[in-house]
């Protein structure tokens, strides 16, 4: 049970101190009954709560799309940075965390949300979630890397790294790649590149799981994900390899 003008406020319809106003206002109803007062409590599970009519629809979980501009470190806060949380602009957001953690150079897809659940299974390492880069790296890409990258890289740690796709979109003294890995090591694409003789001079995150950063979302922005991309990312996870 929570206060009505919590509920509403946790569901992006009005801020604590508009709630007060919409009550007073006769726009808001409890099962048909109107509300007098912010603080009765409702179930948003079992009661019905409308707008002008039009009920609200419960929200548990909430899972945003955000297009990380390099320059902010992923984090929910930083006494001296600013973070990709300071990037969300919504009214009620301090439940929001970001799923994993891109570097601070780095730009791209970052999921923003509250479901803890869907997050560990997406970082944990047994599940092998891919997730695609595009680098531009100093140095030329061979057609041998590309075997080198499925095989494995020894990048300094006690084990190589799992199996990755490296597609060489361009080679030359500035080259080109997307590459896919399925782990989540510190800096790992950074030091695969460094492992083959090359230094990443820009990296982006293209995706994660099932989820593909929108061509249209500019740096800085975020959006909610639509049904389809949020029905994609809950689904089962596949089965975990050896």
């Amino acid at each position: 049970m929570i206060r009505i003008d919590k509920f509403l406020s946790q569901m992006q319809v009005a801020t604590r101190s508009e709630s007060k106003k919409l009550i007073k206002m006769k726009r808001i109803t409890k099962n048909g009954a109107l509300v007098t007062d912010g603080g009765e409590k409702c179930d948003p599970k079992k009661d019905c709560i409308c707008l002008d009519g039009h009920p609200i629809a419960y929200q548990e979980y909430h899972y945003l799309m955000l297009h990380k501009p390099a320059g902010v470190v992923t984090a929910t806060e930083d006494k001296k940075e600013k973070t990709v949380m300071d990037l969300i602009t919504l009214q009620q957001k301090k439940d929001l965390f970001p799923v994993g953690r891109l570097d601070k150079d780095t730009e791209g897809l970052l999921l923003v949300t509250n479901d803890g659940e869907l997050a560990h299974r997406l970082l944990s390492p047994k599940k092998h979630v891919d997730k695609c880069y595009f680098t531009r790296v100093t140095g030329q890409i061979h057609e041998e890397d590309i075997h080198r990258f499925k095989e494995g890289l020894d990048i300094g740690d006690e084990k190589k790294t799992l199996p990755a796709d490296l597609e060489i979109l361009s080679s030359g003294e500035i080259s080109e790649a997307k590459v896919t890995i399925c782990e989540g090591r510190y800096h790992q694409v950074k030091r695969m590149f460094e492992a083959i003789g090359c230094k990443v001079i820009y990296l982006k995150r293209l995706s994660m799981g099932s989820l593909t950063l929108d061509p249209a979302l500019e740096k800085g922005a975020f959006r909610k994900l639509t049904e389809e991309e949020i029905a994609a990312l809950l689904q089962p996870p596949r089965k975990e390899k050896e």
